[in-house]
């Protein structure tokens, strides 16, 4: 089983799609009078007893952590206990990336995964995230590559309608510079009520659709031409089960094989449901790990025709629908275009793995490494 660990709420950034919404007046959602209870007790910081943890994974035989918050180098000091302590062979973290230099590089180098915060180019970076941030953010990265760290680092972007996603995602497949060899990125959508003050319906048809069809084909040309699968997240898990004829749940496990914990030890199936007390499925004082309660996508999506393809797309705003069915459609939209792209794709992938230019292996992945998958 995979675990997102919450070691703290508390983040050194205020991203302008993150942190910054906390301060702005959003609608109340889609009145489709869903509300969620929500713990206003939940500490800000981890607050257990981490023996109680590791009495937990040790039921697990399979476990792995990846590290979460808010910021979760906050708790530097954390991660290096947990890591030398827990009954874990795998870790990986969700990170912005400006203090991996608070660990020290052997245990740096445990990490199987690293997922960094960086949205494209350096002014789109600091746009969302921070004046200066971009150069820190890769310095950082930089030296841990010279430290010795030899695990995959993914550039994990989010998506807004200030991106020009081709732009976005090509600059970081071909900047020498670039450390990251594998890109995934997340639509900022569906999250919060704040459609109306938003172009999204606008630049989702102009602008981001048509680029994910032309980064599709960018995708399958290198392929040809360089006989190699870039990492590319969005693609490369669909198109590996389009490859195998099959179909899949929500794409990043949440709800069934990927779960969190809070602060406080309670269990969550989603890192984003912080405090949906309705949705826990148990505490690490006395649940097990390979038995927990699962928690599924409903509404439309049970029905939907592409549900095999992107299994619900996010639990979170499936339960929480801030915005309205029309304008879920336009998200959903994306979706289905996405799918769209790689079903015509996948004809000249399968060419290519019969003529031996890249084989079936080359889309072998980490299958709940802290990608969403489904923008």
């Amino acid at each position: 089983m995979y675990f997102h660990l919450i070691l703290t709420d508390n983040c050194n950034l205020c991203c302008s799609y993150c942190r910054a919404k906390a301060f702005e007046e959003l609608e109340e959602g889609s009145c489709e009078g869903k509300t969620v209870e929500i713990d206003p007790d939940l500490p800000l910081e981890l607050d257990y007893d981490l023996r109680i943890l590791y009495e937990f994974l040790a039921k697990d035989p399979s476990a792995t952590i990846t590290f979460y918050g808010g910021e979760p180098l906050l708790r530097a000091d954390l991660i290096d206990r947990i890591v030398r302590e827990a009954p874990v062979e795998q870790f990986m973290m969700q990170t912005n990336g400006l203090l991996l230099d608070r660990l020290a590089p052997e245990i740096v180098n445990r990490f199987t995964t690293i997922l960094i915060s960086l949205d494209g180019r350096e002014e789109s970076t600091d746009r969302n995230r921070g004046k200066g941030v971009y150069r820190r953010v890769m310095d950082q990265v930089k030296k841990i590559r010279a430290n010795g760290y030899s695990g995959e680092l993914i550039a994990r972007m989010t998506v807004t309608e200030q991106t020009d996603i081709v732009d976005a995602v090509s600059w970081l497949a071909r900047n020498p510079d670039n450390p990251f060899a594998s890109i995934h990125w997340q639509l900022d959508a569906d999250f919060a009520g704040d459609f109306t003050r938003r172009r999204f319906a606008d630049w989702a048809l102009t602008s981001y659709n048509p680029g994910i069809r032309e980064l599709v084909t960018r995708w399958v040309d290198c392929m040809e031409t360089d006989g190699k699968v870039l990492r590319w997240y969005p693609f490369l898990d669909p198109m590996d089960d389009l490859l195998q004829g099959r179909s899949s749940r929500l794409r990043c496990g949440s709800g069934y094989a990927n779960y969190s914990i809070m602060t406080d030890g309670h269990i969550a199936p989603c890192p984003v449901m912080i405090g949906m007390t309705p949705y826990y499925v148990g505490h690490i004082a006395d649940a097990d790990p390979c038995s927990l309660d699962r928690i599924e996508v409903g509404g439309e999506c049970t029905t939907c025709h592409i549900r095999d393809f992107c299994g619900g797309r996010c639990l979170y705003s499936n339960i929480t629908r801030p915005w309205s069915p029309e304008q879920r459609q336009l998200v959903c939209g994306t979706v289905e275009n996405l799918r769209n792209a790689l079903v015509s794709a996948l004809p000249r992938v399968q060419n290519l793995i019969a003529g031996n230019t890249i084989a079936r292996k080359d889309f072998a992945h980490e299958k709940f490494n802290g990608c969403e998958i489904i923008p």
